[in-house]
């Protein structure tokens, strides 16, 4: 495991006081310039803008663990990148704080974790490199801060081997304020996905009992309601057959008439 030093060059970048604030900082923005403000204890606060394009290069060199030397009217103010607010749709850049530090007073700050090296229990024994911890605190003076901490994984043979906070390289320039049982890095076995047939039922027994007795209601009743509709259709074929023997009684013959009595004379 390594220490990723930090280069010893001195960062520097060209501000000028800004008295723009909300809305109209738009168009602030529209001619290349970003917004920010200094800030820090015993300071007061200072509204600046920066070049777009210098602030660009100055954060890919420094990250937010370099320190950077803001130069306004002829003086210099050590500080480290804050807060770097972006768009939330087109990512472009809104505003950056900057925290001013006195580089004789230690501060804490977060340091990377940057995994290097090749595990043999990933290569050779289908091993998964599961990462814990993506950064570290770490307290030291402002320009004795790692930029990252490389942590090399080749010393991970066998799965299950890993890598806690207390196995991290110690140093007398900075010191680790995490707790030292922490996992940084692991390997853990590769699980293979199960395949599950479509027709496995994924319900547990007892739902599946109770459906299958709410099925049985149901059918039982589709029965009754079947004889039921079978008798209705059988009473209305049978039913015309009714009306023909009435019609029958009333189209009847009519009686003989009587015969006519002789008059006597």
């Amino acid at each position: 495991m390594k220490i990723d030093s930090k280069k010893t060059v001195k960062l520097h970048l060209d501000a000028q006081k800004r008295d723009i604030f909300g809305k109209k900082l738009k168009k602030v923005r529209i001619i290349g310039k970003l917004p920010g403000n200094i800030f820090g204890p015993d300071f007061k606060s200072q509204a600046i803008t920066v070049d777009v394009k210098e602030f660009k290069r100055i954060y890919h060199t420094a990250k937010e663990t370099g320190v950077v030397y803001i130069k306004t009217d002829g003086s210099e103010t050590p500080v480290l990148i804050r807060n770097v607010q972006k768009h939330p749709v087109n990512n472009l850049l809104l505003h950056v704080d900057f925290r001013k530090i006195d580089l004789k007073q230690k501060i804490e700050a977060k340091v990377p974790v940057v995994v290097t090296g090749e595990s043999p229990a990933v290569a050779q024994k289908g091993g998964i490199l599961l990462t814990h911890l993506n950064d570290v605190t770490v307290e030291a003076l402002p320009d004795q801060i790692p930029s990252s901490i490389l942590v090399d994984i080749s010393s991970l043979i066998e799965i299950g081997n890993e890598i806690k906070v207390s196995g991290l390289p110690k140093s007398d320039k900075y010191t680790i304020k995490e707790d030292d049982g922490k996992v940084v890095v692991s390997i853990i076995v590769h699980k293979e996905e199960s395949l599950v047939a479509e027709t496995t039922p994924t319900e547990a027994p007892e739902i599946l009992e109770q459906k299958a007795e709410g099925e049985a209601v149901v059918e039982g009743e589709e029965g009754k309601e079947g004889k039921t509709a079978e008798a209705g259709e059988k009473g209305k074929e049978e039913a015309p057959k009714g009306e023909a023997k009435k019609e029958e009684k009333k189209e009847s013959k009519p009686a003989a008439p009587k015969p006519q009595e002789k008059k006597k004379d």
